[in-house]
């Protein structure tokens, strides 16, 4: 009797997990959707205002890396799969289709989260490269330097730099 009650309350346990997972994932997806469109208007306030967002949904994302850690471990105590939260849906006691549904959905998501994410990153690192070529542009009056020259490098000053240029 003991081990089903223990069977029961990892059974709660996952499915709480997964439903938290779930909810956080999706605010991740609306907020990285929202600063992904900051981003190509040039934003700044409409992205500093999504900070606190997500900051809190790491956190978030935190707790539940840890509850997993947790439910894991227990999972291992009793002698059920302990590497993934899938096969550990799939172990349970009269397999629970809807908790194998869940850990499915969210990998899913977890993948399309990293997907959002590079995007973003990329569109970042483009901004980046595109704001270096323009100093650039500026410092150099916009002549074409070459990386190594020979003689007189007098020619490289900036525009910023000398009244002439």
């Amino acid at each position: 009797m003991e081990q089903a009650t223990i069977t029961v309350d990892l059974e709660a346990e996952l499915a709480g997990l997964l439903d938290e997972l779930s909810a956080v994932q999706d605010e991740m997806l609306m907020v990285l959707g929202e600063k992904r469109r900051h981003m190509a208007q040039r934003d700044l306030e409409g992205m500093r205002s999504l900070e606190p967002r997500e900051r809190e949904l790491c956190t978030r994302l935190e707790n539940c890396h840890r509850r997993r850690l947790e439910l894991l471990e227990l999972a291992a105590g009793q002698g059920l799969p302990s590497d993934s939260i899938g096969k550990l849906a799939s172990a349970l006691p009269g397999k629970p289709a809807r908790l194998g549904k869940q850990a499915k959905e969210a990998s899913q998501r977890m993948r399309l989260l990293q997907h959002h994410s590079l995007t973003n990153w990329v569109l970042a690192q483009r901004s980046l490269l595109h704001l270096s070529q323009l100093l650039e542009i500026v410092a150099t009056g916009g002549r074409l330097q070459p990386t190594y020259t020979k003689g007189d490098t007098s020619q490289s000053r900036g525009a910023l730099v000398d009244r002439e240029a």
